[in-house]
């Protein structure tokens, strides 16, 4: 009876506050490590979402492409529900039947012999990392704790203190010192840097396809191709983080397709879970993963039944709405429709499938408010570029709809 009287409670409190009451209450008790557009997001369904004041506005960032298959998708609603009701967590105590089922079907979309589940992105990113440190010294022979990895400027791959250790952004590290050695850093895209840069103890090239956070940064043209025939040549593991790239956003399953490779260990997470869950996995051969003993490694939370039931209906929803040729398709489109637009104040715009950016010789903020204004949520990122990334099953009416607004936004500054 308690807990009906209080859900019925938070009900009644949530009708009576108003955007700027809970923008106070945020600002009063929260930690201010965003800086959020101050839209109050109460519910979304597909590519829409509808603020507190019932205004609604389309969804041109996708949670950073973790809704690839739009907000509330009912069939990954529905395997969530139906396995909440039977089991959530068992840990990896024991056994669960979900996870088998994941394990197999992963292995058969992708090809990969092995996957070590998680939860955030920056969880299977720091698993890599072990297990890339792990490899070296067990099978290619490095010495002990001499082994390096080599990283690209302008990376993102996470914010723990292994990750800012070898991040080029100054913000990242500031305060968060001492850092961890054994990190190479070389341009993005440069293979001759990358080259160079190798050494007898060299264990991995880790590199984002497409560098989003640094702002949809692309690599020159064959450069994965290039680099994926370096490592092979040196014994060094190619390591992809599509945590953000992956799972359809630049109009195929994985960026590194797009160039005929295949990493030797592949990172994934986001659309993993397709907004309702933090799932990740590190994928690799049996060489890399087969390496992992009882008690090397573990996650109380990853592989958990709740987790892998959302995450096989998310990569059903994927395959079989077709998401990946639907980005390649509306991508299309979208960068036709960019290419018109008239302004002075465009420096670039870049980008694959449904994910772009438009770089600025200006602040990118005040464009994305009036954009908020117009309808559209969209968000900076490294001040002056807007990133565009709408769930992968939008419309093309409501895309053409967003970029007609996009556009008369842009031309009126």
């Amino acid at each position: 009876m308690a807990a009906t009287i209080l859900h019925h409670d938070t009900e009644t409190e949530q009708q009576k506050l108003s955007t700027a009451e809970y923008i106070r209450l945020e600002d009063q008790y929260g930690t201010k490590n965003y800086k959020p557009l101050d839209v109050v997001v109460e519910r979304a369904q597909g590519v829409w979402v509808y603020d507190v004041e019932g205004r609604r506005y389309l969804d041109f960032l996708a949670a950073y492409s973790a809704v690839n298959q739009g907000h509330c998708h009912p069939r990954i609603l529905a395997a969530m529900l139906e396995q909440s009701h039977r089991v959530t967590l068992t840990s990896r105590a024991f056994r669960n039947d979900q996870l088998p089922l994941f394990y197999k079907e992963i292995h058969d979309l992708t090809g990969f012999e092995m996957t070590l589940p998680m939860n955030s992105g920056t969880e299977a990113v720091e698993s890599a990392l072990k297990l890339a440190r792990k490899w070296a010294y067990k099978v290619k022979g490095v010495p002990e704790n001499q082994a390096e990895i080599i990283v690209c400027a302008n990376n993102f791959h996470g914010r723990t203190i292994s990750i800012i250790s070898f991040s080029t952004d100054a913000q990242y590290r500031d305060g968060f010192g001492p850092f961890l050695p054994g990190f190479k850093i070389i341009p993005f895209g440069d293979v001759a840097a990358l080259r160079a840069a190798i050494t007898p103890n060299t264990a991995a090239f880790l590199v984002e396809p497409i560098q989003g956070e640094a702002g949809v940064l692309m690599p020159p043209d064959g450069f994965l191709k290039e680099a994926a025939a370096i490592c092979k040549e040196n014994h060094v593991l190619l390591i992809a983080d599509e945590i953000q790239s992956g799972l359809g956003r630049t109009g195929k399953l994985f960026a590194y397709e797009h160039e005929g490779i295949k990493p030797d260990m592949l990172i994934v997470g986001k659309a993993l879970a397709g907004g309702f869950y933090p799932v990740s996995a590190v994928l690799s051969s049996r060489e890399v993963l087969g390496l992992l003993h009882p008690g090397d490694h573990g996650s109380t939370f990853g592989g958990n039944p709740l987790a892998c039931a959302v995450a096989r209906a998310s990569l059903r929803v994927i395959v079989e709405e077709r998401l990946a040729e639907r980005s390649a398709e509306l991508g299309l489109v979208m960068f036709e429709r960019l290419r018109k637009i008239k302004s002075p104040h465009i420096r670039e715009i870049r980008g694959r499938g449904l994910w772009a950016a438009i770089e600025l010789d200006g602040p990118a903020r005040p464009v994305c408010e009036a954009l908020m204004r117009e309808g559209i949520l969209a968000k900076e990122t490294h001040d002056n570029v807007i990133r565009l990334a709408p769930p992968l099953i939008i419309e093309k009416e409501d895309l053409l709809w967003a970029l007609d607004r996009l556009q008369t936004v842009l031309e009126g500054i």
